[in-house]
């Protein structure tokens, strides 16, 4: 079937790009205006991507190429141009849904901003960017926007660079995903040394990778390809060992939070490895390697999520927790799966962030130990947070469920004991989302805001609506015994990792969680503090997050800034000292013939006495040299 709408799919990116010059050319002196522009113009991409997808769910449409060459040398030539496949259509609406409700949330959020029209400008460029590398149809296009993206987030994440918090928060961040970047790089250019005709194209690594063409590429060579692309992805979305950039991340405003941090680019990894998945298939060791870093990343912050006290970092070591789980899903070779999670995570992340910053903007703190009984006078940011906070702990019959269970019951199909770390990992998200619920919402205020605590204007409470709708039906896109999701995007249905063992698994460590934390925070059943009177080294091992950070400043941070100042000092008093040497050497020089060439006879009489009287010892001398 011939399509009718995609070979439009251009204008999607262009819409946030045109607002961000706008934006980026009128300054300031557009204030709420360009905030509202802004606001339309990711409103008429979102438009523009639910009429490609609906196009693409109600009929067979075919993939859509188009573009123009962009560099030719000799006979290799590169294009520029964009693809539309069902898996770019649904990261389309993903990205422009999720974008349109954050623009329209910080309308409220960011009001009173003196830079709020450089806000909106940040957030178009990343929006553009974003779209840029889903719709990029070879590997070099989608590393430029790969690094466009990179560069909005240390922009928006040290939006409030007053803060000593936020510009090193940025700077964490830029360096830690360059480190991921590097290892993407040096995929591209292997690829690019060892693909036929030098091809960086989508369409010619499935055909070059795909077994059933037998390959072209040695075993060795693919390996290390596919460990270098996840290495990228993982910078990007935050696995372990290159996590620490992500919950640093919340110095910046809370719409950036949901934007960035949740939804959309911590998930270009996991969009990167499920683009690239034809080479991760070719390698079962990439494979292993995958699954078992995601399994590790999973249940690694979900611990962590259980001592944090600030209410966004919880959130952010969730999303570490929650991307893990995504990674698990294709090292075991579940592509539904995976995109099904990032599909419902999306959705319920970004309403827990946004109800998050709704309780921000109305108690002045992140920290949980000074909320309470905000239920009672933020109602609908209670009722939806709380509809956030049930799906991503997998209660049924919400998105996060749904999307949960397909992970375990694959990773059950293929390997019982990452389905056991996974089922942990699941039961450890249900208690710190249940402690975070029960502390912010029930009970009574603890903080000096709490009993003037109000509810957010309508701008910011529509959005949370919107999400907590879709964190409701979202999930019904793909069950065990529907699996219309996984048909559409990959041609093969999901059904055959249904599981009843999965199911009951997954709803049993949930709806314990959140019995627990109902005992501890709300009934004071069990003490709050019986874990870190008898465990305190445990206890403050998690605040402190392993210590990964202390260890990293000791093993990398201190040895480059002692190397880095032992550059300078050289630089400084050698390098350039010797060409201060050499000046005032010359200086001196100088400033002695000066003193001899002063008219007066004397002094020319007794250089040349002088002069005589060593030339005498030099020509007398000569036989004791």
């Amino acid at each position: 079937m011939a399509t009718v709408f995609s070979p439009y799919a251009w204008l999607v990116p262009a819409f946030p790009f045109v607002a961000f010059a706008v934006l980026t050319a009128f300054g300031r002196s557009l204030s709420r205006t360009g905030a509202w522009l802004a606001t339309a113009g990711t409103f008429l991409s979102l438009v523009l991507s639910l009429v490609i997808a609906i196009e693409r769910m109600t009929g067979a449409a075919e993939d859509y190429r188009g573009g123009y060459e962009w560099l030719r040398i000799g006979d290799f030539s590169l294009p520029f141009g964009f693809e539309v496949t069902n898996l770019a259509a649904l990261m389309l609406v993903v990205v422009t849904l999720v974008a349109f409700l954050v623009n329209l949330y910080s309308l409220g959020y960011m009001k009173g901003d003196d830079r709020i029209s450089v806000f909106f400008a940040y957030v178009s460029l990343f929006t553009f960017s974003m779209l840029g590398l889903v719709l990029a149809d070879n590997l070099l296009l989608l590393y430029i926007f790969w690094e466009l993206v990179g560069v909005c987030s240390f922009l928006l994440v040290g939006f409030w660079y007053q803060k000593p918090e936020a510009k090193a928060a940025a700077k964490k961040a830029f360096i830690v995903t360059r480190i991921g970047d590097i290892g993407l790089l040096i995929a591209i250019l292997l690829l690019f040394w060892y693909m036929p005709d030098h091809a960086l194209d989508f369409v010619s690594l499935h055909n070059v990778f795909d077994p059933q063409n037998g390959g072209t590429i040695s075993l060795g060579i693919t390996t290390l390809i596919a460990l270098l692309i996840f290495l990228g992805a993982a910078g990007k979305s935050g696995q372990f060992p290159l996590h620490v950039w992500l919950p640093d991340a919340m110095e910046g405003p809370t719409p950036i939070s949901a934007l960035i941090h949740a939804a959309t680019m911590v998930a270009a990894g996991v969009f990167l490895v499920v683009r690239t998945f034809d080479v991760f298939e070719a390698s079962q060791a990439a494979m292993d390697t995958v699954a078992i870093i995601g399994a590790f990343t999973a249940i690694f912050a979900a611990t962590i999520g259980l001592a944090q006290n600030d209410i966004k970092r919880v959130l952010a070591y969730s999303t570490v927790s929650q991307l893990g789980y995504m990674m698990l899903a294709l090292g075991v070779g579940s592509v539904p799966g995976a995109m099904f999670h990032l599909f419902t995570h999306a959705f319920f992340k970004a309403l827990l962030f946004l109800g998050a910053g709704s309780v921000i903007h109305a108690v002045h703190t992140q920290d949980i130990r000074e909320m309470g009984g905000l239920g009672r006078r933020m109602k609908i940011t209670a009722w939806t947070f709380g509809i956030g906070a049930l799906s991503l702990s997998g209660i049924p019959p919400l998105a996060g469920f749904w999307s949960k269970d397909a992970i375990l019951a694959a990773a059950l199909a293929d390997r019982p004991w990452l389905f056991v770390v996974g089922a942990i990992a699941a039961f450890f998200t249900a208690l710190y989302m249940s402690r975070l619920f029960f502390l912010v919402f029930f009970g009574k205020p603890r903080g000096e805001h709490g009993a003037q605590a109000k509810e957010s204007p309508g701008v910011m409470t529509f959005p949370l609506l919107v999400l907590a709708a879709l964190a409701v039906v979202a999930g019904f896109a793909n069950t065990p015994w529907n699996g219309w999701l996984g048909q559409w995007l990959t041609g093969n249905a999901e059904a055959d990792h249904a599981s009843a063992l999965a199911i009951v698994v997954s709803v049993a460590v949930g709806l314990l969680g959140f019995y627990i934390g109902w005992l501890v925070y709300v009934k004071g059943a069990v003490r709050r503090d019986v874990l870190s009177s008898r465990l305190p080294g445990v206890v403050r091992l998690l605040e402190r997050k392993y210590y990964i950070d202390e260890l990293y400043a000791w093993l990398f941070v201190r040895p480059l800034r002692a190397l880095g100042d032992a550059l300078t000092a050289f630089d400084t008093h050698v390098v350039d000292g010797a060409v201060r040497l050499v000046g005032a050497a010359a200086n001196g020089i100088g400033k002695l013939n000066t003193r001899l060439q002063n008219g007066q006879l004397q002094t020319y009489g007794l250089a040349g006495l002088l002069a005589l009287v060593v030339l005498v010892v030099a020509i007398a001398g000569r036989r004791f040299w």
